[in-house]
């Protein structure tokens, strides 16, 4: 009984999950930067939070799409891009992700992460941040701080989707799936207070 109950929470979240994808993605698809944007918002997105935040920072939001949209993802380099000074830059990795035992959780305040993997696979785990164990307290140089969760959400990122996780959102990227290397881009678009 005591793991038929956790099992039926995380059923619920997904099924509530589906249809705030498609809220999200019926949101997104009504503003015009959406026009040519080939990944779709995860089904994991918080879509409130989506909608707040795009409208508090609508200019740098629409800034990190169009640059997203206009680069050829596949052939950019390894490296650091400018977006919009402070407020949203990018990064490109490639590498083999880490074993589920090497990865972490972690969560931001200064910075919403915009996770999309632009080729391979890639396990990603979300749950809030406000009821996990925190195992090292927000560090601001860093922007970031990180826990211990047992319960959490956990989904197979691939080039289909992008990931948006706020400040609420705890979460644990770069889970390895195989041995593939993995490219992916994080644009860090800054929290509108």
């Amino acid at each position: 009984m005591k793991k038929i109950i956790p099992l039926l929470i995380i059923s619920l979240l997904i099924l509530n999950g589906c249809k705030v994808h498609n809220e999200s993605n019926n949101w997104l698809k009504k503003q015009a930067i959406s026009t040519g944007l080939k990944p779709q918002v995860s089904h994991l997105t918080d879509q409130e939070e989506f909608a707040k935040q795009y409208r508090a920072n609508k200019m740098v939001w629409d800034k990190a799409f169009e640059w997203m949209k206009s680069q050829d993802l596949e052939n950019l380099a390894v490296g650091k891009y400018p977006i919009d000074g402070e407020n949203a830059f990018a990064s490109i990795t490639e590498m083999v992700d880490k074993p589920f035992e090497k990865t972490g959780w972690e969560s931001h305040k200064k910075y919403i992460d915009l996770q999309y993997i632009i080729s391979g696979k890639e396990k990603i785990g979300v749950a809030p941040a406000a009821t996990a164990e925190i195992i090292h307290p927000y560090n601001a140089e860093k922007d970031a701080a990180n826990y211990k969760i047992d319960d959490a959400i956990y989904d197979i990122a691939t080039p289909k989707e992008f990931y948006l996780f706020f400040p609420e959102n705890a979460h644990r990227p770069s889970i390895k799936v195989n041995d593939e290397k993995v490219k992916k881009l994080v644009i860090k678009i800054r929290v509108a207070e």
